[in-house]
């Protein structure tokens, strides 16, 4: 499903759209014949962190939809010209109060996000934390460290997460 499939008037100019794009725009999701506008369903990018702190992993509650109850690793959507390193640092700091040194990229997982079911690219970096205080913020309900090999990847709220926990727990 394409996040533009209910558009059915361009925004620019308010004529009928057309599904797909012309040569001149292949690959676009929707083009519009009369001002030439064009849109592409190109992925979204997240950015979040695999926390490790004497053996034990950062994992955080959701506290909305999508998907509110369930397990999420820190990180959120990259914001335009910011760097993803940067995303991880500002995400944990507004999911959790933490300050973080962010390492290497661990993985890079496709998924989709929501009821829209918006198509993502999410990024996923080894942080440390270097300071602040943990507490539940923003999106977030809890807070909670657990031992990697008992953590249960299907709890997770995304597949590009449960990916990443299998990654985590084959390493340790």
């Amino acid at each position: 499903m394409s996040r533009f499939d209910r558009w059915r008037h361009c925004p620019v100019c308010g004529s009928d759209l057309k599904r797909g794009g012309p040569s001149e725009h292949e690959g676009a999701a929707v083009h519009c014949p009369a001002c030439g506008f064009a849109a592409y369903d190109n992925p979204s990018a997240t950015a979040s962190a695999l926390v490790l702190s004497a053996g034990r992993l950062l994992v955080t509650r959701r506290a909305r939809d999508p998907f509110a109850g369930w397990l999420d690793l820190p990180g959120g959507f990259i914001e335009p010209g910011e760097h993803p390193k940067d995303a991880v640092r500002r995400e944990l700091l507004e999911e959790t109060g933490l300050a973080v040194d962010v390492g290497a990229l661990r993985g890079i997982f496709t998924d989709s996000y929501g009821d829209d079911g918006i198509a993502t690219l999410n990024l996923f970096y080894e942080a440390r934390v270097t300071g602040g205080d943990a507490q539940p913020k923003d999106d977030v309900s809890e807070i909670l460290w657990l031992e990697p090999g008992g953590i249960d990847p299907e709890r997770f709220a995304f597949a590009c997460c449960r990916e990443a926990i299998r990654l985590v727990v084959r390493k340790s």
